[in-house]
């Protein structure tokens, strides 16, 4: 399994790295996530990788002629690399670890499970609103106290965005609860209802993901100034070339940092809303 899922992951990985979606480090993360997770989750957890890696690079791709100014000036533009494609994979790595270390018949399965799939409706749920909530035509506000914000700056929401979050959730959730379906019936020839408040539960999880995405990203990371530019800025050298001011964050606390915790809420999320089933 382990050997057919590194085979697996690498063609995707390759794929993603052919149409420029991932870097060759992205391309090697997304073949180390995918490979573990095939091996150790199973057809289920990797079906469910591959439409979140496919949807959000499609969804970049249609979306990138119109933000890919204000993302150039912050530094979020170009495909995904190693430390990105981790980010908002980790979880979901770390989840297929734990299966793999405590198997399928642990008692511990069903919450690795719910943990796996929250990373993931989380992650589409932040990329949805990040694509779509910038084309709003509507200036964002921080999600900490409302006042505006630069587009493209991380903390900022707007309407279409929080709609947009949970539109890549029930995305999500509808793509695992039917992926649940399929296996069922060619493996039992039944129908596996049991799994529908995934349904609900996954668009909640991954709104959770994404709200915890815009204030962590409004509070602790790091933004820095360009004086040059008069715009805010994610790195300490502006696209243009000059030296920036720290106004904001700690320095540990990139964009990358916000993303591995916000699929670490969208995970305990999902665990917490299901909890009602799970303990019925």
């Amino acid at each position: 399994m382990l050997a057919a899922g590194f085979l697996l992951a690498g063609l995707v990985g390759l794929a993603g790295w052919r149409s420029r979606a991932l870097t060759p480090g992205g391309a090697l993360g997304a073949t180390l996530i995918g490979g573990l997770v095939f091996g150790f989750g199973g057809l289920v957890w990797a079906g469910a990788l591959i439409l979140f890696f496919v949807s959000s690079s499609l969804l970049s791709r249609l979306t990138n002629a119109r933000k890919a100014q204000a993302t150039a000036a912050l530094g979020k533009t170009g495909p995904r690399d190693f430390a990105q494609t981790l980010a908002n994979g980790g979880v979901a790595l770390l989840m297929a670890l734990a299966v793999g270390f405590w198997g399928h018949d642990s008692s511990w399965y069903p919450y690795l499970t719910l943990a796996y799939f929250g990373s993931l409706a989380a992650a589409a749920a932040d990329t949805w609103a990040t694509e779509l909530g910038m084309l709003s035509g509507r200036q964002p506000r921080l999600i900490t106290n409302g006042q505006p914000t630069q587009p493209g700056v991380s903390g900022g929401v707007t309407a279409a965005g929080l709609a947009a979050s949970l539109a890549g959730g029930a995305f999500m959730g509808l793509m695992i609860f039917s992926l649940i379906q399929a296996a069922s019936l060619l493996t039992t020839g039944q129908w596996f209802w049991q799994d529908r408040f995934l349904l609900l539960v996954l668009p909640l999880a991954g709104f959770v993901g994404s709200l915890a995405d815009s204030f962590l990203g409004a509070t602790l990371q790091r933004l820095y100034y360009c004086e040059r530019c008069q715009m805010a800025a994610e790195q300490a050298i502006h696209s243009c070339g000059h030296p920036t001011r720290v106004i904001r964050g700690f320095s540990w606390m990139n964009n990358d940092a916000v993303n591995f915790l916000a699929a670490c809420a969208g995970a305990l999320a999902a665990i917490l809303l299901s909890l009602p089933v799970l303990l019925s």
